[in-house]
Parts: C-alpha cells; structure tokens; sequence
C-alpha cells in the first residue's frame, strides 16, 4: 500500500558497493526530493551521479537503506514503480530498426496501456516531438536530435509523475535543446517531477530550481539554486560547481 507523501523522492541511510569494489559507492546517503520539484543532480565524472540515478530507477539495488518513490519502495514492487516514472537515458532506448510509432506502441504496451490510450499519446507525442512526417521510418535512419526526441517520447507515454533524465539534450542542436527544456518545463507546470542530470550547467539553471551538487559518493550541498548562489557567494552554477568539487581533472577509469 502506498503511503502518503510530500516525497516524490526519499531516500534514507542508502549504501551501495559494485561488485568487487571495496570502497562503496554511497554510505549512508540521505536524499528528499519534494513532489513537482525540477532536481538537478550534479556533479564531476566518478561522482556518483549515474549509479544513484541507476539506483533510484531499480536498474540497481541498494546494499543497504531504502528507496521510496510516492511513498512506494523501489525493488519491493517492481511493477507499481516502473509506472510511476519514465527514464530518459543518456544511451538511446529504443529498437533502431522500428518507427517512432511502432516504439511508442511497443513501450505502451509495455506500460499497460491499451490501445486507444497508445494511439492518442502516440499521435500526441510525435506532434509536439516534431516527428509527424518520420513516423514509419526506421528510428535508425534519424538525426541525432531526432533520435533524442524519440528517446523522451518513449520515456513520457505513461505520463509518469516522476521523469528522470540522464543528460537528456546531450548532441543535440540549439533548436532541439530548446524544444526539448520548453517541452520538460510545460510537463512539469503539469505536476511532472522532473529529476535531471548532465554537464550542461547553463541549461540547468534554465530547468532547475533545486540542485544537488555530488563528489566522492556524498551530498556537497542542496538546497535551491537561488539559495546556493547566495551562500556560496558565485554568480551562476557553473562557478558553485568548480568552487566545491574543484578545477582538476575528472577522468573516468
């Protein structure tokens, strides 16, 4: 039974170790994220950012602590979950070698939708996604700004109240990135709470009114970004994020 809550995400004494690893990736992590927010989540490479994106999505389970979303805890009902959000991956998840339309009817189906809900939303989404006139192509054939485009569509056809995008804009040009933040921003006015993470910070100032900045697994700061600005005394998101996790080099390994 769902309980109750502010929280669209809250997230409690949260451990998490790979494999192998002997340095955990999270101890003790604690996380809330108020229902409508639009979250920024940031940080360098190695940060953390994508394993607990991973994490909040069910792709990975905790070692220890709790995920709940809406007041329902991840793993423990895993078909309850998986409709309450979309996930926008920074990889492409979709089927190259169908249609827009024929991906968005699979994924639909995949959700639980029937097919008058699928063909409305399809029509709907592939309108507003600028994708009327490539509907029965072949995806893999696409730009990609437009694969970008199929990739949110596909994410949003169950109209989840939580959206998680991983670097939902990266590759695209300015006419597709700007689309693509005024469709996220129209979606939350709605009541959509939107999770967002990537390295393009002056977007994120665009999207977020709350952030969190991440390093080594941990919490650096989170508030609003208004009120990080003012505390840390920086100009823009940019500045906050070099003065808390630094100028050196980031590399993945």
């Amino acid at each position: 039974m769902a309980i109750m809550s502010q929280w669209a995400v809250d997230i409690s004494n949260l451990s998490f170790r790979y494999p192998g690893n002997e340095t955990p990736s999270f101890a003790n992590l604690n996380l809330q994220i108020t229902k409508g927010e639009r979250f920024g989540l940031f940080g360098p490479n190695g940060a953390g950012k994508t394993t607990l994106m991973n994490l909040m999505t069910g792709v990975l389970s905790a070692t220890e602590g709790n995920i709940m979303l809406n007041g329902i805890k991840v793993g423990a009902h895993k078909n309850r979950v998986n409709k309450l959000f979309g996930f926008v991956p920074q990889d492409f998840s979709f089927y190259q070698e169908l249609s827009p339309a024929e991906n968005l009817e699979f994924f639909g189906a995949w959700y639980g939708l029937n097919r008058k809900q699928i063909s409305q939303k399809t029509t709907e989404l592939l309108q507003i996604m600028g994708l009327e006139d490539v509907r029965d192509k072949p995806v893999g054939q696409f730009s990609g700004g437009m694969k970008r485009r199929v990739n949110l569509a596909i994410g949003v056809i169950h109209n989840p109240g939580i959206l998680f995008l991983d670097e939902p804009t990266v590759g695209v040009d300015v006419q597709t990135r700007h689309a693509i933040i005024n469709y996220l921003l129209e979606l939350n006015k709605n009541g959509t709470t939107l999770i967002y993470t990537s390295h393009q910070l002056n977007e994120a100032e665009d999207l977020c009114n709350h952030v969190a900045l991440m390093d080594k697994g941990q919490i650096m700061a989170h508030d609003t970004l208004d009120g990080l600005l003012k505390k840390h005394r920086q100009p823009g998101l940019e500045e906050l994020f070099l003065n808390l996790t630094g100028k050196h080099f980031r590399d993945d390994v």
